[in-house]
């Protein structure tokens, strides 16, 4: 009897111990940041054999929706799919720097104000972010306020006498920046050009491994009509039968360590082609659309995020966020 009731009185003790400290138990956050090369590794590279037949994929759909994901499942971002308060708070706390290169060579320096001072109103607001702008006139780079956490260096190239030759040296440029200081300085890097202004928000909405804006001109054009590099004998060559969709050369983004890939293998492609005397049928970008075609980017930019001042607004585009201005082309550039 005796025994009976000191397990009973003991059973209640380890009953009353439990509920007290189970009432005093919180349930962990599983809230930490995420190591870069952790990121890096989890996410993983979408290559595509070459030769593959598949429907061209379109971003407006029949009725005229527009398609927020690639067949691949990479999103395609676009106004109102995704939550600016929710993304913001998430991202904050990666503690994130986003570098952004610009070219501003010869008579470009014009654009250097309205860039910058657009950008700041717009681009990455509250984020780490470091502008490295190359050109050959330092002394017209515009002394433009930037915020608190905004950045800029000044990086002096040698001048040219052919605007091709200014967007054939861009993938070599942004390769070695990446070599000699962005894999140590930034998370992120986006290559945008220059000649162009913010009009509306661009965030971390935009981040991504790899990251390619969908060409404004040509979003609802049958591949057939790209104006991929058709020739055979150039490594940016892409057969009429392929292709998904129309990268435009302004913008290239992602991860340092993607991004650095891509410009590594356009310089080389470049450089083969530089070999045999064939320049591609838009510089860096013919090469930037094979690559994309062949390694899908994780992420794709609606023409929100590249438009034309020149063209009227569509049904599809509900806001503009960066736009390459009107310009008179004989007028800033070396040569015709």
């Amino acid at each position: 009897m005796t025994l009976v009731v000191f397990g009973i009185v003991l059973s209640g003790l380890i009953y009353l111990v439990y509920t007290s400290t189970s009432h005093r138990y919180k349930q962990p956050r599983f809230c930490h940041k995420i190591k870069k090369e952790d990121q890096e590794n989890s996410l993983l590279h979408l290559q595509s054999p070459y030769g593959l037949s598949y429907k061209q994929p379109s971003v407006v759909s029949p009725d005229g929706k527009v398609v927020p994901v690639a067949p691949w499942l990479a999103p395609v971002v676009w106004e109102g799919t995704f939550d600016p308060t929710l993304i913001d708070s998430i991202y904050k706390q990666q503690n994130i720097t986003i570098a952004t290169t610009v070219f501003a060579l010869g008579k470009y320096t014009q654009f250097l104000k309205d860039f910058l001072e657009s950008a700041e109103q717009n681009y990455f607001v509250g984020f780490r972010v470091h502008y490295y702008v190359f050109t050959d006139h330092p002394e017209n780079v515009p002394a433009v306020k930037l915020s608190e956490e905004h950045n800029l260096t000044v990086l002096t190239v040698p001048s040219s006498n052919r605007w091709q030759d200014i967007s054939l040296s861009r993938m070599a440029r942004l390769e070695k920046l990446i070599e000699s200081r962005l894999f140590n300085e930034a998370d992120y890097v986006f290559s945008l050009d220059v000649d162009s202004k913010f009009y509306g928000r661009w965030g971390v909405e935009t981040l991504g491994r790899l990251v390619g804006a969908i060409h404004p001109g040509y979003y609802q054009t049958p591949r057939e009509q790209f104006p991929y590099e058709r020739r055979p004998e150039s490594q940016a060559f892409i057969p009429s039968a392929e292709g998904d969709y129309y990268y435009g050369g302004a913008v290239i983004g992602g991860l340092v360590k993607d991004v650095h890939e891509v410009a590594k293998t356009c310089r080389e492609q470049l450089d083969i082609d530089a070999s045999k005397s064939i320049e591609a049928a838009w510089q860096e970008e013919s090469h930037l659309n094979k690559y994309f075609l062949y390694n899908k980017p994780s992420k794709l930019l609606s023409p929100e995020y590249l438009w034309q001042d020149f063209k009227p607004h569509t049904n599809e585009v509900k806001i503009i966020r960066y736009s390459q201005v009107i310009k008179n082309y004989a007028a800033v550039r070396p040569n015709k």
